[in-house]
């Protein structure tokens, strides 16, 4: 055995660290005021109409090590924004995701799509000009899903 060999028998699903909790709200603007005003939180990054997405806007604040995302549909045109709509509509704000910081995207999925976790996206890849970040999500309990 190596090292290496020897730290994935130990711990074959290594978290480094919570990357996100993201919420579907039916307001994110609102909401990011809110947790900006009350909570200290300072706004990281934004997606939405102003630059190029038609269907969400989303809020990314941070305090910290924390880092919150909320989301919201302006205008459905795909399946996650059927998903946060419908989310929002049955169970009103709330956590739909807790991202997971580890070090291999892909064996984590496969490890836990192995040993029974419910797959809801294989590993994919997002660039752009800072880099690239390999996602993939399983489902927990109810709809929630860890990404």
């Amino acid at each position: 055995h190596t090292p290496a060999t020897d730290a994935r028998q130990a711990d074959p699903f290594p978290v480094k660290g919570m990357d996100a909790v993201v919420f579907a709200v039916g307001n994110a603007k609102q909401a990011a005021h809110y947790y900006s005003t009350a909570f200290g939180m300072k706004l990281v990054a934004y997606s939405g109409p102003e630059n190029g997405n038609r269907e969400t806007a989303a809020y990314v604040l941070e305090s910290g090590s924390a880092r919150f995302v909320f989301t919201s549909v302006v205008k459905q045109y795909t399946e996650w924004g059927a998903f946060l709509a419908d989310h929002v509509a049955a169970h009103g704000d709330g956590v739909i995701d807790l991202a997971l910081e580890v070090p291999d995207a892909r064996a984590a999925y496969a490890y836990a799509v192995e040993h029974g976790a419910r797959p809801v996206a294989e590993p994919y890849e997002l660039k752009d000009e800072h880099g690239t970040v390999v996602l993939a999500a399983i489902a927990t309990y109810g709809r929630t899903r860890h990404t």
